[in-house]
């Protein structure tokens, strides 16, 4: 499903050069739950940014589903984010005039669907997420775990090949963690490939491989036992 080869990038600071990825070689199959893990200046929001096409390696190879990404421009970048990915942020990025619903279908209106059929794959995705009695309310009359769950039925909606998860509980309670990542273990039950960005622990033993990172090297890729977070919900 992804496939990185020799990945570098580097950012100019002033007239000094920062080499942030140094060298990455990272695959993910279809239907993995993985989790990457490093602390601040590793160079994992670097890798993410690439992974979700936001920015552009330097050197090196990236395949999404077979399909080269390289020398795009904004607008195709887009079109890819749209058809390939899903993001899941941790501020949830809900555009805060819009309720529950008109949130969950924005990516289907870029897509070019019509208004009845995003309403009711809308609804279908807040109801997977638990919260259709919730169609209507904006996002400031809802809790912090209820966004987050808005947010991953908006990012479901397009039926994305990938979940780009940057700190998904970073924002959330211990409790309402857990729950989040009971939801996102059953999405990858059905089968959806998700990469999950985080500096917690527990979390990342809630995936099925943890990817570490330090000055933008992989220095550790292990597949684990996957704790089960309803044990804990």
């Amino acid at each position: 499903m992804i496939e990185i080869k020799d990945l570098h990038k580097s950012y100019q600071m002033g007239s000094n050069s920062l080499h942030v990825l140094k060298g990455i070689d990272f695959s993910v199959k279809e239907g993995e739950l993985v989790s990457i893990m490093g602390s601040s200046g590793s160079g994992k929001s670097t890798l993410l940014n690439i992974l979700g096409m936001l920015d552009e390696a330097d050197e090196g190879s990236y395949t999404l589903d077979n399909v080269p990404i390289k020398n795009l421009n904004e607008k195709i970048a887009a079109q890819y984010r749209n058809k390939f990915l899903g993001f899941i942020f941790q501020s949830f990025n809900l555009i805060n005039y819009k309720n529950a619903l008109d949130n969950v279908s924005m990516p289907l209106y870029y897509q070019g669907v019509k208004r009845a059929e995003r309403t009711d794959k809308a609804m279908h995705y807040l109801e997977k997420v638990g919260l259709a009695q919730w169609a209507t309310h904006l996002p400031s009359e809802m809790s912090g775990g209820q966004k987050q769950r808005v947010a991953i039925a908006r990012a479901l909606a397009s039926d994305p090949k990938v979940l780009l998860a940057d700190e998904p509980t970073g924002a959330l309670d211990t409790k309402t963690s857990y729950e989040v990542m009971e939801l996102i273990q059953g999405i990858n039950d059905e089968g959806k490939t998700i990469l999950i960005v985080t500096h917690e622990p527990d979390i990342a033993e809630m995936t099925k491989r943890i990817v570490n990172l330090k000055d933008g090297v992989i220095i550790d890729d292990t597949i684990v036992n996957q704790v089960k977070a309803s044990d804990y919900v």
